[in-house]
């Protein structure tokens, strides 16, 4: 996009591209962030966490709140060790038509797999983005990313079973 003549409203934030960026000066390096060794990059994927946390929770709370008429139960994991010997934490938010369809919750999921160069960002339903986060300006700037991840978990979900099971839209229906 160029700027020339853009309201400053329509000028794009680069977070995304910086993110992209310090996954792919990792990639040409070899490293994550400062780190080289596997024990490294593991110590700053717990920090990287530590800092995602509040902003993956608010999130969630957006998602209960505009979607689920505050019916949803948000869980966080911590960081915890896979089956494959990599690190994984979760942040999910279920509700009780999700429950009762039998699909998983709505999930923000920062993992860094035994086999991975460095962290990566899913849902339950949308596979990796880069994590790359190392302050909490970079964390603060995955806030987009988060909600790109949980919106479009909540689209397959839906299309795993139907509408109904977002309360805002049967809600929505019934009160036309």
């Amino acid at each position: 996009m160029t700027t020339e003549n853009a309201s400053p409203e329509a000028v794009e934030s680069t977070a995304h591209l910086d993110a992209l960026g310090r996954h792919f000066g990792d990639l040409r390096d070899g490293t994550h962030g400062d780190a080289v060794s596997r024990q490294g990059k593991e110590r700053l994927f717990h920090d990287a966490v530590a800092l995602l946390d509040p902003y993956a929770r608010e999130v969630l709370h957006e998602f209960d709140r505009e979607m689920l008429h505050g019916t949803g139960t948000l869980e966080a994991t911590g960081v915890g060790r896979t089956p494959d010997g990599g690190l994984a934490a979760l942040w999910t938010l279920s509700w009780p038509e999700q429950r009762d369809a039998g699909i998983q919750p709505i999930t923000l999921m920062a993992h860094y797999g035994r086999g991975f160069h460095h962290p990566h960002l899913r849902g339950a339903t949308v596979a990796e983005w880069p994590l790359n986060v190392f302050t909490r300006e970079q964390a603060a700037a995955e806030v987009p990313t988060l909600r790109a991840i949980a919106s479009a978990d909540l689209h397959n979900l839906v299309f795993q079973r139907d509408f109904r099971i977002v309360p805002s839209v049967v809600a929505g229906r019934k009160g036309e």
